[in-house]
């Protein structure tokens, strides 16, 4: 939605200086975990007055292997208006030899956005250079000269891991004389720390020799660890709409006068179509069939016209055409909403599977995605409008637990979304295991997923019955099977639930021992290996908290007795619990097993805990149950 600023990809001709940058001049420290250094990462921001901001951009990067050559892609979005010039790029080989100059001319020129259909301003150059030979280096500089100074990026060290920072500088040079607000967020880890300077030119930023981020289990994302240094001008322009944003009230102000009043128009076929439906019962039903209704109608497009692309398309527009991005969309379900005397409020996010939060004191204009919120007596509903299948009042992963811009008549609210419950996370496993002799096993039952467990397969939706079976055969690939059948799949849209029946055959289940069968108490279970780290350098992250209830019965083959099976247990720890129960009577045999899992970001000092937390449900999964012939 916002114009994206490559962080590192960036310069001049005053930040270009004579350097060719050998390779052997890489320190060893950075080279470690690394696939490609940022060796020069220099930036100015000379902001000349409320419409016209100046970007100089110089980027020095290596590339150390085939791995690095996506930290090091040469590129520059860019919008319609921006003027991009000074564009220069120099390869040099190993040993800091040039070995290729390239100007603006030889890049390509695409639409910016990955959607296959789309409208769209937006629009990036990129040159079409991958190097044969590694390492090597690319000098990259350009300018550009944007009227919009609502968005100033960012100042972060990188923005991915197994990449390593030599140096940075981020300078900015107010010549506007409208206050310019600068907000350092220390990274919370210590992992590195901004260098802050201020002269009689304005503010200047360094980060220098930063480690890079290696890709180790459960690693949050680096946007968690590292620093950042965020700006905002009091006073701004988007697309020739000047504004303020000294508070988060009056930003909210300028937005719905700007931004949405403008498009809150209704027609007469809109209110038609919504008289049509004849809504009955509480707020709750009528909210549920206007927004089943859209769902029905409608599917999604990204469009980034109008306004910088963060105004939505006016009502008719979806009414007619039957498509929209997440604004037009939103905006068009307030739109039925208000027609059918149902206020709801316009809410600006930053979706992301990280949950990224705006700064309740640093307004700034921000946020990717937008979500609709309605209130009413039995509590918050939240729609997620560019979904046809998605449940209602049902947001997933990466809209939950965060908070949201609301946009109203007189400011912004900052609200927060859901956060589900390890409950409310749930994954519901009534299987039927029949043993038989020849070590196999014929498995039937039914499945179900709620909260973010029913994000989990929600694609599966979209699937044909053959591209179902070959999902749940690459999700059971821990056993040999045979074949496997997923059938019957429900979405249900009003209870926020997706299950399904699940049929499959696996060989070589049971091992036999004399006149025994041996067979773990879990059929279905992870693959996932935990190993300890004694050298854990940084926090690990659980994203979700979920439940996982399993009721397993097992039918044993006529003439076998149940000899022995595991003792019941149970542990509970700060990450969550579990617990195993077996019941047996005669021939039948059932198990009762739930673990829960509790997110959070942990202390590194904590994760050889976790790990042995997680080995010893695992060791109870793989109890032996025997089985012998009368």
């Amino acid at each position: 939605m916002m114009k994206i600023f490559c962080i590192g990809a960036i310069s001049i001709a005053t930040m270009h200086y004579s350097q060719t940058f050998p390779v052997n001049g890489i320190p060893e420290s950075l080279k470690r975990n690394a696939d490609a250094v940022i060796r020069k990462d220099f930036t100015i921001v000379q902001i000349n007055k409320i419409n016209e901001i100046k970007y100089q951009y110089n980027t020095v990067t290596t590339v150390l292997n085939k791995d690095g050559v996506a930290h090091a892609i040469v590129f520059i979005p860019y919008e319609k208006g921006d003027h991009v010039y000074d564009v220069k790029v120099t390869v040099y080989d190993e040993f800091g030899k040039k070995v290729k100059n390239f100007s603006k001319s030889d890049f390509k020129d695409f639409s910016n956005n990955s959607q296959s259909s789309f409208y769209s301003d937006s629009r990036i150059l990129i040159l079409p250079y991958v190097s044969v030979q590694y390492p090597y280096t690319i000098d990259f500089s350009y300018s550009t000269i944007n009227e919009n100074t609502v968005f100033i990026p960012d100042f972060v060290p990188f923005s991915t891991i197994n990449t390593s920072l030599e140096e940075a500088q981020f300078k900015i040079i107010n010549k506007s004389g409208i206050e310019l607000r600068t907000k350092i967020y220390p990274s919370q880890y210590n992992y590195s720390a901004v260098i802050e300077k201020n002269d009689s030119e304005g503010k200047e930023y360094m980060y220098r020799n930063i480690a890079a981020i290696d890709e180790v289990s459960l690693l949050p994302q680096p946007v968690k660890i590292l620093p950042k240094v965020s700006f905002s001008l009091a006073k701004f322009n988007l697309e020739g709409k000047e504004g303020d944003i000294n508070s988060w009230k009056e930003f909210g102000i300028w937005y719905y006068n700007n931004i949405l009043q403008p498009v809150s128009i209704s027609t007469p076929s809109i209110k038609a179509e919504v008289t049509s439906l004849n809504l009955q019962g509480s707020t709750e039903d009528k909210v549920k069939k206007l927004y089943q209704y859209m769902q029905t109608k409608t599917r999604y497009i990204f469009v980034a016209l109008g306004i910088g692309g963060w105004q939505p398309m006016l009502p008719d527009e979806v009414h007619k055409k039957g498509y929209g991005d997440c604004k037009g969309l939103t905006n068009y379900m307030r739109m039925l909403l208000e027609e059918a005397g149902i206020p709801s409020y316009y809410c600006v996010i930053n979706s992301s599977p990280s949950q990224v939060s705006f700064d309740p004191n640093f307004p700034k204009m921000g946020g990717n995605h937008v979500i609709l919120m309605v209130p009413t007596e039995k509590g918050n509903i939240w729609l997620e409008n560019t979904s046809q299948q998605i449940a209602f009042n049902h947001l997933s992963y990466s809209t939950t637990d965060r908070n949201t811009l609301l946009i109203k008549k007189d400011g912004i609210e900052l609200i927060n979304t859901p956060s589900y419950s390890v409950e409310q996370n749930n994954e519901k496993q009534v299987l039927t295991v029949k043993i038989n002799e020849d070590n196999s096993i014929d498995v039937e039952g039914v499945m179900s997923f709620t909260g973010s467990q029913y994000d989990h397969v929600f694609g599966y939706i979209s699937l044909s019955p053959k591209e179902k079976n070959e999902v749940l055969k690459k999700q059971f690939d821990v056993l040999n099977l045979e074949k496997v059948e997923m059938k019957d799949f429900i979405n249900d849209r009003d209870k926020v639930i997706a299950k399904f029946q699940v049929n499959f055959k696996a060989l070589n289940f049971s091992k036999k021992a004399g006149n025994s069968l041996m067979f773990r108490a879990i059929p279905i279970f992870s693959s996932t290996i935990y190993k300890s780290d004694e050298n854990r350098e940084l926090p690990f992250e659980i994203n979700q908290s979920f439940e996982d209830d399993y009721d397993i019965d097992f039918v044993i083959p006529q003439n076998y007795k149940i000899e022995e099976i595991p003792e019941n247990f149970s542990t509970t720890s700060e990450f969550g619990e579990y617990s195993l129960k077996i019941v047996k009577n005669g021939d039948y045999l059932k198990i009762q097993r739930v673990i829960k899992i509790n997110k959070g970001i942990y202390t590194k000092d904590k994760y050889n805990s976790y790990v042995n937390f997680r080995k010893k449900i695992i060791n109870v999964d793989n109890s032996k149950i025997l089985i012998t012939k009368i």
